[in-house]
């Protein structure tokens, strides 16, 4: 094993949209200089929640082509869908018997998802965070980029990582993850509702800039994005209390490069938005228009992407099952 190895994952459930980007897939290639990489497309946790079959295949190779179009290098790094790799469902089971029910209850991310049919929520949906360390300690990476909202769940695998390695008399087994915190992770929310996240399952597309949108579409979500009615403040004390104009000031930050400050003081006063979102129109059509274009001549060439997904899975299970079988060695199973 390499002395840093990140892994990393993006859902294929629905469009991708500026979130993910700017808090996932662009990063992603942004490591490949320093860290061995593997990025999974990881379909497993995709039907937590029922699927369309079709859907599914169509967003997985969405996902990869937007790892592809974002500057991942499939030769030296490794891009692949989970499914294709037994070992994750395998590790994920004898790390089930590791986990404790209270863990588990802990994740409230469970209780957000399932909200007040936790009753009728799958199985899969309230394991998944075991799934998800399985997915990380299969490969003994030593560094998850993760947002805020997944800090818990690599606290967790932390904590499965250390219980099985201490249950099993061998300390060092399994690495304890650390995690990357992109520079400048700012959260990402709604175009129309600044308290919520950007998210694929909005039911309003307005509410999210996909990857897929054209230069049309974005600058008209961005022109309609909501704001208020006041002028753009003078500093960024100015903000508290204006999420939405928080959440545009944030996206501007990302895309230009810019801190917060600075885009401040060059809008500041303006009685209404038009100047500024014209602008940041422009930014953003500048930065996701060679994306855009590059997914595009991806989907078009889906044989392309399965061949990279095939290949990435061959490689991804020449390093999984070594560790599977150290792990069954350990645990005890005749082989």
């Amino acid at each position: 094993m390499t002395a840093t190895r990140v892994f990393s994952g993006v859902q294929p459930t629905g469009n991708l949209h500026l979130g993910n980007y700017l808090g996932a897939v662009r990063n992603f290639a942004a490591l490949q200089d320093s860290h061995e990489c593997i990025y999974c497309v990881v379909d497993m946790h995709a039907i937590t929640v029922w699927q369309d079959p079709a859907a599914l295949k169509q967003a997985t190779l969405e996902v990869a082509a937007a790892y592809l179009a974002a500057g991942v290098d499939p030769e030296n790094h490794i891009i692949f869908n989970q499914s294709q790799v037994p070992g994750h469902a395998e590790l994920a089971w004898a790390l089930n018997c590791v986990a404790r029910i209270g863990w588990i209850n802990r994740m409230t991310q469970f209780k957000d998802k399932a909200g007040k049919n936790r009753e009728k929520a799958s199985v899969g949906l309230y394991a998944y965070p075991v799934l998800q360390a399985a997915d990380i300690l299969l490969y003994k990476a030593t560094h998850v980029p993760v947002g805020e909202d997944q800090k818990q769940h690599l606290e967790l695998a932390r904590d499965i990582a250390q219980k099985f390695n201490n249950d099993t008399g061998a300390q060092d087994f399994f690495p304890l993850p650390e995690i990357l915190t992109p520079p400048e992770a700012a959260r990402i929310m709604s175009l129309r509702d600044g308290s919520a996240k950007m998210s694929k399952s909005d039911p309003s597309d307005q509410s999210r800039i996909n990857l897929t949108d054209d230069a049309d579409t974005i600058a008209k979500k961005i022109r309609k994005a909501r704001t208020d009615s006041d002028p753009l403040p003078e500093n960024k004390d100015g903000l508290e209390n204006r999420p939405e104009v928080k959440n545009l000031i944030n996206i501007y930050s990302a895309l230009a490069g810019d801190d917060a400050e600075t885009i401040i003081a060059r809008y500041a006063g303006q009685d209404n938005f038009s100047g500024f979102k014209t602008d940041l129109a422009e930014i953003a059509v500048s930065h996701f228009g060679p994306i855009t274009a590059e997914m595009s001549r991806l989907m078009d060439d889906k044989v392309h992407i399965e061949a990279v997904l095939r290949d990435g899975g061959a490689r991804a299970r020449a390093i999984a099952e070594p560790v599977l079988r150290d792990v069954y060695d350990l645990i005890g199973f005749v082989r």
